[in-house]
């Protein structure tokens, strides 16, 4: 790491830029030293590089129009969990220092999508942030301030000189603490005008669903049940797009309770078992698995409590099973298994007992094979099963991978690295993806939502080769044959009633595709008199 700015770390973290390459670098623990108490060790903070495109506010921001207000940078990339783990932290500072505060987002792109501004925005409304975002794409705003991993947060006093600099989540309290500090040190030359934000959430016309995440089916009963993400709450529809039923109130909120009165917080994955009935949601903000009775219509939870798990990551039973950004969930045999995002693992929950714990990998977060309690995953994000076998897309990694369950291993189908990603089609090691989140598996083949390609690959369980399936890898909402449609940041997918069904998140759309036909539509929803006004 950096300290060209005479800036303190307070912890390390992973990624390190070296020249044009982005290698890994080790982690590296360390205490919590106090940061910069005294103006006179303070310097200057570089000023704002110009020519950035902004987001969330009407014009650039420069620093020397901050002075007065205490600053604080988050250095951040939206495909990264410990950025969105951070989030939350930000919004509690917001809330807490009003008139002595600004945060500003500096978005440092990883893959090459969320270099997009377009993308960046999807992201701001998608997290609910309301604070101005530069589009750092090149990196500019990055090596004036000498940052070399996600997330950082750097802090600037009132007079624009540098106090100091964190990397990695759970900094809360040593910036509440430091920003109060500040707030004292500088009392009487302030600029306490609250500021106001030419918000992206302002230009945003209403939708029936906001972020769609993940989606299954219902083979014998015909229905569809799908996470409506940002709206708290989950869809059971026809297959053709009647709305029977909606889940949760729309609150954020963790509660149990029966559909009207249930809340979630932006839940993702879907699992439905036929054999009893149920429904299984993670409920990925409030880290947390739920269980939804189809027929006595209440939702309660199986595991969690609304705290974040983190390291060394243990497990437990009910409550005191703390998952991390769990993403999506599958039932095997008698076991649910869940894609924990925040922890970089595969994690094994008995529904009956309510026990949660590691399945597959360390906690570690890279890409290695290997027994399935020493191998290292990145990010999982979309989980089936063949019935046999586990299939998950490992998302930071751009890689698809299995866990074989007769030998216990992990392997890998396709997926080289944190840093290897692109859109090529082919044979491992050569081919490549992109963020992949979601996956289902039908007849030797797992499908890949490819997220940040816009496109639904294939991979052949038996020659791991990929290729490319559905869309034209540039982002948009159109319908049309395979080599037509278009999607934006695909997430879910499920086989059901002889169709392929997708959440395609930046669409605010369930797309529908025709096998036979080889053709995509976009699933219309009726009877949303059925739906709760938010």
């Amino acid at each position: 790491m950096s300290s060209r700015l005479g800036f303190k770390f307070l912890c390390g973290l992973a990624l390190s830029f070296v020249g044009a390459g982005v290698p890994l670098a080790k982690v590296v623990a360390m205490p919590l030293p106090k940061i910069a108490p005294k103006q006179e060790n303070r310097v200057p903070a570089p000023p704002f590089p110009e020519g950035l495109q902004w987001l969330n506010t009407d014009k650039p921001l420069t620093l020397e129009a901050l002075k007065g207000k205490v600053v604080l940078l988050d250095f951040w990339t939206y495909c990264c969990i410990n950025c969105i783990h951070t989030i939350p932290d930000l919004k509690k500072l917001e809330a807490k220092f009003p008139n002595e505060l600004v945060v500003i987002g500096v978005h440092s792109a990883k893959f090459e999508n969320e270099k997009e501004a377009q993308n960046i925005r999807q992201a701001i409304l998608r997290y609910e942030i309301e604070h101005p975002v530069a589009n750092d794409k090149d990196f500019q705003f990055w090596r004036g301030y000498g940052v070399n991993s996600w997330p950082t947060l750097v802090l600037i006093d009132p007079a624009g000189r540098a106090v100091g600099m964190a990397s990695g989540e759970g900094h809360y309290d040593v910036l509440e603490q430091k920003i109060g500090e500040l707030a004292n040190e500088f009392k009487g030359k302030m600029n306490l005008q609250p500021m106001k934000w030419a918000l992206e959430k302002y230009k945003r016309a209403p939708s029936i669903l906001a972020f769609p995440g993940k989606i299954t089916g219902d083979e014998k009963g015909g229905r569809l049940f799908f996470s409506d993400s940002n709206h708290n709450r989950i869809f059971i529809t026809s297959l053709d797009g009647a709305v029977q039923e909606v889940i949760g109130s729309g609150k954020t909120g963790l509660k149990d309770g029966d559909y009207e009165t249930a809340q979630f917080f932006r839940p993702q994955g879907v699992c439905y078992d036929p054999a009893k009935d149920v429904l299984y949601v993670t409920d990925t903000n409030n880290h947390a698995l739920r269980k939804v009775n189809l027929k006595t219509k209440r939702v309660t939870t199986v595991v969690g409590n609304g705290r974040k798990g983190g390291y060394p990551p243990l497990g437990g039973m009910g409550a005191a099973g703390l998952l991390a950004s769990p993403w999506d969930v599958t039932l095997l045999k008698d076991s649910l298994y869940v894609a924990n995002a925040g922890t970089h693992q595969i994690w094994q929950v008995q529904p009956e007992t309510r026990v949660a714990k590691p399945f597959a990998g360390t906690g570690g977060e890279n890409i290695l094979d290997g027994a399935r309690g020493e191998a290292l995953l990145a990010q999982p994000s979309g989980i089936a099963t063949n019935g046999t076998n586990l299939f998950f897309a490992d998302s930071e990694v751009s890689a698809v991978r299995s866990v074989d369950m007769s030998k216990g291993a992990v392997n890998t189908l396709i997926g080289q690295g944190l840093f290897e990603f692109g859109d090529i089609d082919g044979m491992n090691p050569k081919a490549r993806l992109q963020h992949p989140i979601g996956v289902a598996y039908r007849d030797n083949f797992v499908y890949v939502a490819d997220t940040y390609n816009h496109k639904i690959k294939r991979v052949d369980i038996r020659t791991k080769a990929v290729e490319t399936y559905i869309g034209t890898g540039k982002p948009g909402f159109k319908d049309g044959n395979f080599l037509q449609a278009q999607f934006n940041e695909p997430n879910g997918m499920a086989f059901v009633g002889g169709k392929l069904y997708i959440t395609d998140t930046n669409n605010n759309s369930i797309r529908v595709v025709d096998l036979k036909k080889e053709m995509v539509t976009t699933l219309k929803l009726s009877g949303l008199e059925k739906v709760p006004a938010l």
